[in-house]
């Protein structure tokens, strides 16, 4: 991502809190042979593996993804992407003709680790509680445990220990605080770009009262 020093995002607790509220997530990799392959696939933060300020990610991938990435091998990259949306000029001021997209975004970077079958299991059994836990009647695979590591069985876990991060937040940080307030006022309407998701990030940074 381009490198513009005021979108940066350095702050770990940050990126950490963009993996929770944004999971499904973007499994780049570049293969001899292949060349470049992407897969999509929800991930969580792995809080107990992380040792001082790591990041660490579990997900899992349906077989044979974990042969087309050549998983365990080479790095991956696996995209975050928390809220964007198209801002309009006309929310500017009067002579502005230059949109933009405002987004936040975050590349992490690794090697993944191959699980076994029964940390898979046990990671695809966390990963289901998780999401179940906001539903009225939620399920968990214990349920039906013999069914569940039948379907497990073509799955394959994965643990990343993040080594490199590039991260952007990118919301209008260039601009004065009026204009940002007009900004923030569309995406809170209801116009054809309104986008409460990133009225929420924008004035977590523009305002920190919000955060």
């Amino acid at each position: 991502m381009r490198r513009t020093p005021h979108y940066l995002l350095d702050d770990r607790d940050e990126v950490r809190r963009l993996i929770r509220e944004n999971p499904w997530a973007t499994i780049v990799s570049h293969v001899e042979g292949a060349g470049i392959v992407a897969s999509h696939y929800p991930v969580l933060l792995d809080e107990q593996a992380s040792v001082g300020d790591e990041i660490v990610l579990v997900s899992h991938v349906g077989r044979p993804d974990e042969e087309l990435h050549r998983l365990g091998t080479t790095e991956v990259l696996v995209i975050i992407q928390g809220p964007h949306g198209y801002i309009s000029p006309s929310w500017y001021d009067d002579d502005a003709v230059i949109p933009t997209w405002n987004h936040v975004t975050a590349h992490l970077y690794g090697v993944p680790e191959i699980l076994d079958d029964a940390e898979n299991f046990r990671i695809l059994a966390e990963l289901t509680d998780h999401f179940e836990q906001h539903v009225a009647d939620p399920r968990s695979l214990a349920l039906d445990e013999e069914y569940s590591r039948r379907v497990a069985r073509g799955t394959v876990g994965l643990r990343l220990r993040v080594t490199r991060i590039d991260a952007r937040l990118k919301l209008s940080q260039n601009k004065p605080a009026e204009v940002v307030a007009r900004i923030v006022n569309q995406l809170d309407g209801d116009g054809p770009y309104a986008h409460d998701g990133l009225a929420r990030e924008m004035r977590r940074v523009h305002d920190p009262r919000h955060s």
